[in-house]
């Protein structure tokens, strides 16, 4: 059986990623919002574990609301679908744990005030951040 995936999903204003695995975030780590939200990213850090390198990894990412639903606008779910692969360094000693990131920018959003969350699949782990929409 395969080590886990660790992931931290972190609320931002913006964010970039840059191939060797660094993410570039502005306002970071925020938690409330108003409605309609803001433009944001969802930045996602990930320490894939050694033994799943050189392996495809399918993954996903769903903004939901506080029943679980998928989010909806305009006809479609608030979603990003996709897989990665990375590879092991040269160097880098057996063990370790390889740094894999990306990031989702979100356009502003009419939410509705609640609770909502962005779950994150990768392989078989997940993981999810939440956030408040005030009125």
């Amino acid at each position: 059986m395969a080590s886990p995936i660790k992931a931290t999903i972190i609320l931002c204003d913006a964010a970039q990623a840059d191939p060797s695995g660094k993410l570039h975030m502005l306002g970071a780590g925020w938690s409330v919002t108003g409605s309609p939200t803001g433009a944001a990213a969802v930045a996602v850090l990930l320490k894939i574990p050694w033994d799943l390198a050189n392996t495809k990894l399918p993954f996903s990412l769903q903004l939901e609301d506080a029943d679980g639903q998928p989010v909806i606008l305009g006809g479609a779910p608030v979603d990003m679908r996709s897989e990665f692969e990375v590879g092991r360094p040269p160097g880098l000693d057996p063990g370790s744990p390889i740094d894999a990131s990306f990031q989702l920018s979100v356009q502003p959003m009419p939410l509705a005030p609640g609770r909502y969350q962005w779950r994150l699949h990768v392989g078989v782990d997940e993981f999810a951040e939440s956030f408040q929409v005030r009125a």
